[in-house]
């Protein structure tokens, strides 16, 4: 668990996992991002994560300036991955900020592959 805030009645708490789960689901929500992918590939073969498991796809670590997320995704043929990248990294960072109250430091976007159409 990792203390958010201190109220005057309480400790707000949010652990690792709920972190995960909420920057993933924003970064799918992104265009041309395919999805999340696992980020300890052992065997070289990406498979995209569903919903249920989009926190498979990012890694959290916390410093004295706040949360550095990382996120590991397959992005769609033909897209500006620059331009996605910079718009998952915006979302993430509103998202945990301004909907969660969660501090973060950086977002980082691991592209681990591009998905051609017509190929599973």
């Amino acid at each position: 668990m990792h203390k958010i805030t201190d109220t005057e009645i309480g400790i707000i708490q949010v652990s690792k996992e709920v972190i995960q789960t909420i920057a993933g689901l924003a970064a799918v929500d992104c265009y041309g991002l395919v999805g999340m992918v696992s980020q300890d590939l052992q065997t070289g073969i990406s498979s995209i994560l569903g919903r249920e498991n989009v926190r498979k796809g990012v890694d959290v670590h916390y410093t004295e300036q706040g949360f550095v997320i990382d996120l590991y995704v397959m992005m769609g043929y033909g897209i500006k991955i620059k331009e996605v990248a910079s718009s998952v990294i915006q979302k993430v960072t509103y998202v945990l900020r301004h909907t969660a109250g969660i501090p973060v430091a950086a977002v980082n976007v691991n592209v681990k592959g591009v998905k051609v159409p017509g190929n599973r």
